[in-house]
C-alpha cells in the first residue's frame, strides 16, 4: 500500500503549508455551532447566542497566536477581556447615533494604531474591531448588556481549552529556523576563511570559499524574505520576540560584512594571526547561537563562554595590531604607500567589524533564550532579563515613532477609523436593516491600502453576491425544513475558515456570507430574500472604504516607501556623523543616544512602509531586488554607526588623546563627505532628483591620517599606538559606509528609470 498522502491533502498543504488555517477552521466549526445551539435550543437566549457565535468565531478563527502555549493562552485571555470591555463601550455608544460615530472613530483608531506595538496586537485588530462593531451596529436597551457579556464570556471560556486541546499549533517561531540557518552558514564560512593563509595550512580552493560565501548570502536572503513576508513586524511584546526581531537586522549586517572588502587593494595583505583567532572564536559563538535558536530551552552557558572568549580575542587583536605597523616603515606619501600602510590593518579591521556584529548577535540570542526560560511567576511579574526596554517603554517608543505625518501605519489607522465612522453614520441615517453588514463590508476592504482597495472592493462585493446567491439557493431548497441548517452551519464555518488562505479573498467572503445567512435564519422560517438584500449593505460598506482610502492615502505604499527611505537615510547619516563626532570630535562629546533612537524610529517606519508595499496585490512597478537593497542599506549605515560608538565607549582618555592629534581631523573630514553624500542621496529619493555621484577614495585624506599616525600617534619605537589603531578602524567604518554607495546609487537609478517608464508622458505640444 502506498504511503503517499491523498491528492487533496497534498493540494491543501501546498496552499496551507502548516495547516494553520485548517486548524483554526476545524476548531471553529466544532465550537461555534455547538455554542449557538446551546444558547438557542437549551438556554433560549438569542442575544447570548449571537454573541457566543461571533465571539467564538473571532477568538478561534480571526486570531492565531504563536509561541509557547502559556503565551498563547495569556493572549487569548487578554483578547477575551478586551471583548468584554468593547462590548460594554459599543452597547453604551450605540444608543445615540452621534455618540456611536465618535466612539467608532476613536476605538477604531486606537485598535488599529495599537498594532504598531506588536504583531500580537496587529493580528488581533480585526477580532477586536468585530467586538465593537457587533454591539454598536445594533442599538438595544442596557437590559440586554448582561446577555451580550454572557455570550462573549461563554465563547472565551470555551476558546481557551479549545486552543490548548483541539489540534494545537506546534510551538515554532517563524524567525528561529532561518536565523539559525544564517548563523550556521556564517560559522562555516568563517572557519573556511580562518584557515587562510598559513605556512603549514593549505589554501582552500577559491571555489570552496566562494560557495561558502554564496551559501551564507542565500541564508541571509531567506531570513529577510521570511521577515518581510507579513504585513507587520513579526514581534510580540515579550523579550524573546523583540530580541529575535532585532536579530534580523544584525544577521543582515553580518552577511554584508562577510562579503565586503576594501577597494583600495587588489589582494589582502599578510594577516595578523590574531585576526584568525577572532574568526574562529566568532564561529564558535555563531554555532552556539545556532543551537540556542533551534532550542531556546538549551543551556546558555556555552554561548556566554564563547562570547567572553571572543571579547578576549578582540582585545588581544587590538594589542597585536600595533605590531602590524612596524617601526622604520617608509614614510613616503605616494598613494600606493599610504594605502599600503592602511591595508596592513585591513584584515584586522574586518575581524574587528565581524567580531562586534557577532557579539551583538550573541547578546540578543542569549537574551531571547533567558527570557524564554523564565518561570511563570517571573513572566507574570514582568521580570525580564537583559537590557532591552521594558514592555511599556518599548511600546511607547514604537508608538511615538509612528506619530508622524508620513507614517504608513498612521495613515492606515486614520482611514480605517474614519471609514468605520462614516459607515456607522450612513447605516444609521439610511436605516439599513442590518447595519452590521455595512460595517463588515467596510472592515473587509480597509485592510489594504488605496492601490488595492478598489480590487478588494470588487472582490468583496463579488464574493458577497456569490455567497448570497448560494445562501438563497440553500434556503430555497431547504424550504421549511429549518433543522437542516444545523448541519449546513459547521460545513459553512469550515469552508469560511479555509477558503481565504487556500483559494482567494473572494471565496472567503462568499463562504463567510453563507455562514451568516445560515446563522441568521436558524430558528426562523428560511427567508432567501434576506440573503439577496445583504448585497446592497456590503456594497455600501465597500463604497465607503474606497472613498475614505483614496482620500487618506492617494498615492499608496509606493510613494510612502520613497519618503520613508529618504527619511531613514537622512537620520541614519546624521547618526553616523554624530557617532564619529562622539569618538573624535570633542573632548566632552555629546551623547549619540538620541540620534540613535531617531534613526531606529525612522528604520521602523521604513519597515512598515516596505511591508505595505509588499502586501499590495497586483504588479510591482518597482524592482523588489532594488527596493530591498535600498532598505537593507539603511541597516548597514545605522549599524556601522553603532560599531563606531561601541569602539570608543568608555575610552575617555583615549578619546582625549585622539582629539589632540591631527588624524582626527582627517577622519572627521572623510565622515563629513560620506554623510553629506547620504543626505544628498536621501533628498534625491524624496524628490526624485538625480542621484549624486558616489564619494571616491581621497588619497589626500588618507595621507593626512597616515602622517599623523606616523608622527603624533607612534611610540618611541615608531610603532602605532592603540589609539592610532582605533582611529584607523573608525576611518575604516566610515569607508565601509562609503563602499555601500555604488550599489545604492545603482539601485536608486534603476528605480528612477522604472518610475519614468511607469509615469504617463504628457502629450507633445
Amino acid at each position: 500500500m502506498s504511503g503517499r498522502a491523498p491528492r487533496w491533502v497534498t493540494w491543501l498543504r501546498g496552499r496551507d503549508p502548516d495547516l494553520a488555517a485548517t486548524r483554526r477552521a476545524g476548531r471553529t466549526a466544532l465550537v461555534m455551532p455547538a455554542l449557538f445551539a446551546l444558547c438557542t435550543e437549551v438556554l433560549h437566549a438569542p442575544t447570548m447566542a449571537s454573541f457566543a457565535a461571533f465571539g467564538s468565531f473571532s477568538m478561534l478563527l480571526l486570531v492565531d497566536y504563536s509561541g509557547p502555549m502559556v503565551e498563547r493562552l495569556r493572549a487569548q485571555a487578554a483578547l477575551a477581556v478586551a471583548w468584554l470591555v468593547l462590548i460594554c463601550v459599543g452597547t453604551l455608544a450605540g444608543r445615540e447615533l452621534w455618540l456611536a460615530v465618535v466612539a467608532t472613530v476613536l476605538v477604531g483608531f486606537l485598535v488599529l494604531f495599537a498594532g504598531v506595538v506588536s504583531s500580537v496586537l496587529a493580528g488581533s485588530s480585526t477580532a477586536l474591531l468585530l467586538a465593537f462593531v457587533l454591539p454598536v451596529s445594533a442599538p438595544v436597551p442596557l437590559s440586554q448588556l448582561p446577555d451580550r457579556l454572557a455570550g462573549a464570556g461563554l465563547a472565551a471560556a470555551v476558546a481557551l481549552p479549545a486552543v490548548a486541546l483541539l489540534w494545537p499549533r506546534p510551538v515554532a517561531d517563524p524567525l528561529g529556523a532561518p536565523a539559525s540557518a544564517v548563523c550556521r552558514a556564517a560559522a562555516g564560512y568563517l572557519r573556511t576563511r580562518a584557515s587562510l593563509p598559513g605556512p603549514d595550512v593549505p589554501v582552500p580552493d577559491a571555489d570552496v570559499c566562494r560557495a561558502a560565501a554564496e551559501h551564507t548570502s542565500r541564508a541571509g536572503s531567506d531570513l529577510r524574505a521570511v521577515f518581510d513576508a507579513t504585513p507587520y513586524r513579526p514581534t510580540g511584546l515579550s523579550v524573546s520576540s523583540r530580541a529575535l526581531v532585532r536579530l534580523v537586522d544584525e544577521l543582515t549586517w553580518l552577511c554584508a560584512v562577510l562579503v565586503d572588502r576594501s577597494d583600495y587593494t587588489d589582494e589582502p595583505p599578510g594577516c595578523d594571526p590574531a585576526a584568525h583567532t577572532v574568526r574562529r572564536a566568532a564561529a564558535d559563538v555563531l554555532e552556539a547561537a545556532c543551537d540556542l535558536l533551534t532550542d531556546l530551552n538549551g543551556d546558555t552557558g556555552r554561548l556566554r563562554a564563547g562570547a567572553e572568549e571572543l571579547r578576549a580575542a578582540l582585545s588581544g587583536m587590538e594589542h597585536s595590531s600595533v605590531v602590524q605597523v612596524p617601526a622604520g616603515r617608509p614614510g613616503g606619501n605616494s598613494t600606493a604607500e599610504v594605502y599600503g600602510f592602511i591595508a596592513t590593518l585591513d584584515v584586522s579591521f574586518r575581524a574587528q567589524e565581524l567580531g562586534f556584529a557577532v557579539l551583538q548577535i550573541a547578546d540578543n540570542v542569549g537574551l531571547a533564550a533567558s527570557a524564554w526560560q523564565r518561570g511563570w511567576s517571573e513572566r507574570l511579574l514582568g521580570r525580564e532579563p537583559g537590557a532591552l526596554a521594558a514592555p511599556l517603554a518599548s511600546a511607547r517608543e514604537r508608538a511615538v515613532a509612528h506619530l508622524t505625518r508620513d507614517s504608513v501605519w498612521l495613515h492606515n489607522s486614520l482611514r480605517g477609523a474614519v471609514g468605520l465612522g462614516i459607515a456607522v453614520f450612513l447605516a444609521g441615517v439610511t436605516g439599513v436593516g442590518h447595519s452590521f453588514w455595512v460595517l463588515l463590508g467596510t472592515l473587509s476592504v480597509l485592510r489594504s491600502n488605496a492601490l488595492s482597495t478598489g480590487q478588494n472592493a470588487v472582490r468583496a462585493v463579488l464574493g458577497t453576491v456569490v455567497g448570497s446567491v448560494i445562501g438563497a439557493v440553500l434556503l430555497r431548497l431547504i424550504g421549511h425544513h429549518g433543522t437542516a441548517l444545523w448541519f449546513v452551519l459547521p460545513v459553512a464555518v469550515l469552508v469560511a475558515g479555509i477558503a481565504p488562505a487556500v483559494v482567494s479573498f473572494a471565496a472567503g467572503q462568499a463562504a463567510f456570507t453563507v455562514t451568516l445567512v445560515v446563522l441568521f435564519n436558524i430558528g426562523h422560517d428560511p427567508n432567501w430574500h434576506v440573503a439577496l438584500l445583504r448585497v446592497q449593505d456590503i456594497a455600501l460598506g465597500c463604497a465607503v472604504s474606497v472613498v475614505v482610502a483614496v482620500f487618506f492615502w492617494p498615492r499608496g505604499a509606493r510613494a510612502a516607501v520613497h519618503r520613508a527611505l529618504a527619511e531613514a537615510y537622512d537620520d541614519s547619516a546624521r547618526y553616523l556623523g554624530g557617532a564619529v563626532d562622539y569618538a573624535l570630535g570633542h573632548r566632552t562629546p555629546t551623547d549619540p543616544g538620541p540620534r540613535s533612537r531617531t534613526a531606529a524610529a525612522s528604520a521602523r517606519r521604513l519597515d512598515d512602509a516596505f511591508r505595505s508595499y509588499l502586501a499590495e496585490r497586483g504588479s510591482k512597478p518597482l524592482s523588489l531586488a532594488c527596493t530591498t537593497a535600498l532598505v537593507t542599506g539603511v541597516v548597514g549605515l545605522r549599524l556601522a554607526a553603532d560599531a563606531v560608538v561601541s569602539l570608543w565607549q568608555g575610552e575617555d582618555r583615549a578619546r582625549a588623546q585622539a582629539v589632540r592629534a591631527d588624524a582626527h581631523a582627517a577622519v572627521l573630514g572623510s565622515a563629513a563627505l560620506v554623510t553629506g553624500w547620504y543626505h544628498q542621496f536621501a533628498a534625491s529619493l524624496g524628490d526624485r532628483s538625480p542621484v549624486p555621484e558616489v564619494v571616491p577614495l581621497r588619497p589626500e585624506d588618507a595621507a593626512r591620517l597616515v602622517d599623523s599616525v606616523r608622527t603624533e600617534l607612534s611610540d618611541g619605537q615608531g610603532r602605532a599606538t592603540p589609539v592610532a589603531i582605533r582611529i584607523i578602524w573608525t576611518d575604516d567604518h566610515v569607508d565601509a559606509a562609503r563602499r555601500l554607495q555604488p550599489g545604492l546609487a545603482d539601485a536608486a537609478r534603476a528605480q528612477a528609470r522604472a518610475h519614468q517608464r511607469d509615469t504617463p508622458r504628457s502629450p507633445a505640444h
